[in-house]
C-alpha cells in the first residue's frame, strides 16, 4: 500500500511538473520569438545578446528533457502495474499450474528488468532538468522540490528488481517456491529398486516425459538467477539418497570386513566373487541409469552440471568402497591364490572399462577416475610379480622334506593343479592381458608363449626337486613308491591344460618312468620274500616237515614285518594300486598255496600244520589287496584328500617365501 501510496504521489507530482513545464516550454517560445525579432532589427547588437542565445538553446534542451522524462515516467507506470499483477499470480502454489508460474516468474524477471531500465533512463533525464534548473536564475522552490521527489520515488522503483531478489523479496520467494517443487517432483519419482540381475535394467528409473519437462523448465529459470548451485545440491540429495537405498537391497558387509581378514587368500576369494557381481549390478544397472538421468535432467544447461551432479550421486552411493575392497586384496600378502584373485578383479575391471571411461571420463569424476587407476595398477602389477617368481618358490621348497608314506607331496599336486588353473579359459585370457599390460609400461613387448614358459619354468623345478627328495628315504624301496606315485601323478595329468600344454613325449615319459619303479618296487621288495618258499629243493624228498614248517615260518615273519612295514605307505592313484596289489598276488598267492599244499602233505599231525600256517592263501590274498590304502580320518575322510588343509599348508608355505622377496 506504502509502494501504491508513493506511486499515486509520483504520478501527482509528475503531471504538476508536466503542468509546469509546458508553461516553462511556452515562455521559451515566446522567448525565442522575441529573440529572434531582436536580432533582426538589432544585428549590430548581435555579440553583446550572444549568451542570451545560448540561453535559449538551453531552455529548448530543457524542453526535450521535460518530454523525454514524461515518456520514461509513463513506461515505468505501466511497468509497475504489470510487475503488481504479476507478483499476486505467484502467491499461488506452484504445483497446481507449474508451467504457468516458470512463465510468470521470466516474466516477472524481465519486467523488473524493464523497470530498471526506465526508471534509470527517466532518472537521467530529471536529473538533468534538475541540474539545469539549480543552474539557473530562473527556479522555483516548489518545481524544485516536486522534481527532486520525483528523482527520490523513480530511484526507489529502480532498486524493486534488486530487493525482490533478496530473501523476503517477491521473486525470491517464487524461485524458493520452485526450488520445492523441484524436490517435490524428484521424491515423487524416485524409488529405490531391487538390483536382482543382470538381466533386469532398472527402466522404472526413467522418469515421465511430463515430469521431466518440469524439472527441465525450473532449472532454467534456477540457472537464469544464479540459484543453479542449489538446484544441483537438490538434485544430489534426492537422487543420491536414492540411490543409497537402491544399494541397501544387496548385502554389501563383506566390504566392511576387517583389513586382517584379507590375508585368508581362500575366504576372501568367495567375497571377490560377489564383489564381481555387485560391482556389475552397481555399475550397469544403478550408475548408468543416473548418468543417463543427470544428462537428460541437466541438457539445456551443460555437460558440466551434469556430470558433476552425477559424480557426487556416484560417490554417496558407495563406488569408492568397491574400489577400496579391491585394493585391499591387492595390499595383501603375496600367495600364490592372491594371483588368482587378482586376476578375478581384473576380469571384472576388464569387462567394466568401457562403462567405466564412458561414466567417469567427465573432470568432476576425477577422484573416482584416479582411484580406479590406482587399483589397476596394483592389480596388475601384484598379479606379475608373484607370477614372475613361481619357479624360484618351487625351488625355495627343495629343502623341505619328502612325504612319510611315499605319497604325491603337497607341492606337487598343488603346483599341478595351480598350473592347470592357471591355463584354463577362466584365467588364461586374462593373464596374457595382464602380462601384456605391464610389460608395455616397461617398454617391452610381449611374446605369445611367455606363459607356457613360465610354467614350463615351474614344473621342471617340481621335477627337480622330486629327484632331491627321493634320495631323502633311507628305505629305497620307498623312494621306487615315491617315484612311482609322482610319475603316475604327471602322468594323469593327459587330458588336462597342463598335460596338453607339456605333450604326449613328457607325458609318455612319465608312463615309463612310473612302470620303471613299479617293477623295481616289486623286485628288490618282495623277491627276497618269495626266495623263503621259492628254493630248488623244495620239492626234494630230503626236506624233512620240520624244514618245511620252518621256511613256512620264517616267510610268515617276514610276510608280517614286510606288511607292518609298508602298512603305512600309500599308492595314491586307485588304479596304479590295484595293479601292484594284482602283481603281487599273482606272484605270491599261487606260490604259497602250492607251499602250503606241499607242508600239509609232508605231515601227519594236524596240530603241526595250525602251528605253522598262519594264513590261507585266501586271508593272504586279502591282506595283500588292503595294502597301500590312503589313511582315513576318524570322521571317514581321505587324509591325503583332505584338499583344503594341503592348499593351506603349501599356499602358507609360498605365502611366507614370496613375503620375503
Amino acid at each position: 500500500m506504502e509502494e501504491k501510496q508513493n506511486l499515486d504521489a509520483a504520478r501527482k507530482c509528475l503531471l504538476a511538473s508536466l503542468e509546469t513545464s509546458s508553461a516553462i516550454g511556452s515562455a521559451l517560445d515566446e522567448s525565442g520569438s522575441r529573440l529572434e525579432l531582436l536580432r533582426q532589427r538589432c544585428q549590430s547588437l548581435q555579440t553583446s545578446f550572444r549568451p542570451i542565445s545560448m540561453q535559449k538553446c538551453s531552455f529548448i534542451d530543457v524542453g526535450n528533457g521535460i518530454d523525454s522524462v514524461l515518456c520514461s515516467a509513463a513506461a515505468v507506470l505501466k511497468v509497475f502495474e504489470f510487475v503488481q499483477h504479476l507478483e499476486n499470480s505467484l502467491l499461488t502454489d506452484a504445483g497446481s499450474d507449474l508451467c504457468s508460474y516458470v512463465s510468470d516468474a521470466k516474466k516477472l524477471e524481465e519486467a523488473l528488468k524493464l523497470l530498471t531500465d526506465n526508471c534509470t533512463l527517466a532518472i537521467g533525464w530529471l536529473q538533468g532538468v534538475l541540474d539545469f534548473l539549480q543552474d539557473k536564475a530562473i527556479t522555483n522552490e516548489f518545481y524544485l522540490f516536486q522534481v527532486k521527489k520525483s528523482l527520490r520515488i523513480l530511484r526507489e522503483l529502480q532498486a524493486a528488481e534488486e530487493g525482490a531478489r533478496v530473501n523476503g523479496g517477491f521473486l525470491s520467494a517464487a524461485l524458493d517456491n520452485l526450488e520445492t517443487e523441484f524436490q517435490r517432483l524428484l521424491m515423487a519419482n524416485s524409488m529405490p529398486i531391487p538390483l536382482v540381475s543382470l538381466g533386469s535394467h532398472i527402466t522404472t528409473q526413467a522418469l515421465p516425459g511430463s515430469v521431466m519437462g518440469k524439472l527441465q523448465a525450473i532449472i532454467e529459470r534456477l540457472n537464469a538467477n544464479s540459484r543453479l548451485d542449489k538446484c544441483k545440491s537438490i538434485y544430489v540429495e534426492v537422487r543420491g539418497r536414492n540411490a543409497q537405498r537402491t544399494l541397501n537391497t544387496l548385502d554389501l558387509s563383506y566390504l566392511e570386513i576387517p583389513t586382517a581378514k584379507f590375508e585368508d587368500v581362500r575366504e576372501i576369494a568367495s567375497y571377490i566373487d560377489q564383489w564381481g557381481i555387485d560391482l556389475e549390478l552397481v555399475v550397469k544397472n544403478l550408475l548408468d541409469t543416473e548418468y543417463m538421468l543427470s544428462c537428460r535432467v541437466f541438457e539445456k544447461i551443460g555437460r558440466e552440471a551434469s556430470t558433476e551432479c552425477f559424480a557426487r550421486i556416484a560417490i554417496r552411493s558407495g563406488i569408492l568402497s568397491f574400489i577400496l575392497f579391491g585394493r585391499n586384496v591387492s595390499e595383501s600378502r603375496n600367495d600364490p591364490y592372491k594371483l588368482l584373485n587378482l586376476l578375478d578383479i581384473f576380469s571384472v575391471l576388464d569387462d567394466l572399462r568401457l562403462k567405466f571411461n564412458q561414466l567417469f571420463g567427465g573432470k568432476a569424476c576425477e577422484e573416482i577416475r584416479i582411484a580406479t587407476k590406482d587399483l589397476v595398477n596394483k592389480v596388475v602389477n601384484g598379479a606379475c610379480e608373484i607370477f614372475w617368481q613361481l619357479p624360484a618358490q618351487v625351488k625355495l621348497q627343495r629343502p623341505s622334506s619328502p612325504p612319510r608314506d611315499g605319497g604325491v607331496p603337497k607341492l606337487v599336486s598343488f603346483v599341478t593343479d595351480y598350473c592347470n588353473q592357471l591355463l584354463n579359459d577362466t584365467y588364461l585370457p586374462h593373464l596374457k592381458k595382464v602380462l601384456e599390460i605391464h610389460l608395455s609400461w616397461r617398454n617391452e613387448t610381449y611374446e605369445e608363449g611367455i606363459v607356457f614358459t613360465q610354467i614350463y619354468d615351474t614344473i621342471k623345478e617340481v621335477a627337480v626337486n622330486l629327484d632331491s627328495w627321493s634320495k631323502a628315504y633311507e628305505d629305497i624301496t620307498l623312494s621306487y613308491i615315491f617315484m612311482m606315485n609322482n610319475h603316475c601323478h604327471f602322468y594323469n595329468l593327459r587330458g588336462t591344460m597342463l598335460g596338453d600344454m607339456m605333450g604326449d613325449t613328457w607325458l609318455g615319459a612319465h608312463e615309463q618312468y612310473k612302470d620303471y619303479y613299479a617293477a623295481l618296487y616289486l623286485r628288490n621288495s618282495w623277491g627276497k620274500l618269495l626266495s623263503i618258499i621259492v628254493q630248488k629243493d623244495l620239492l626234494s624228498s630230503s626236506l624233512s616237515s620240520q624244514d618245511l614248517g620252518k621256511r613256512l615260518h620264517a616267510f610268515n615273519v617276514a610276510f608280517d614285518e614286510r606288511y607292518k612295514k609298508e602298512s603305512s605307505w600309500t599308492i595314491c592313484d586307485e588304479a596304479l594300486r590295484k595293479n601292484i596289489c594284482k602283481h603281487l598276488v599273482e606272484c605270491i598267492v599261487p606260490i604259497y598255496k602250492a607251499y602250503v599244499k606241499n607242508y600239509n602233505l609232508s605231515i601227519e599231525n594236524e596240530g603241526m600244520v595250525a602251528k605253522h600256517i598262519k594264513y590261507t592263501a585266501e586271508s593272504l590274498e586279502n591282506k595283500i589287496w588292503s595294502m597301500f590304502q590312503p589313511k582315513l580320518k576318524k570322521n571317514g575322510s581321505v587324509k591325503h584328500a583332505d584338499w583344503t588343509s594341503k592348499i593351506k599348508q603349501v599356499s602358507k608355505s609360498f605365502r611366507f617365501t614370496l613375503a620375503a622377496k
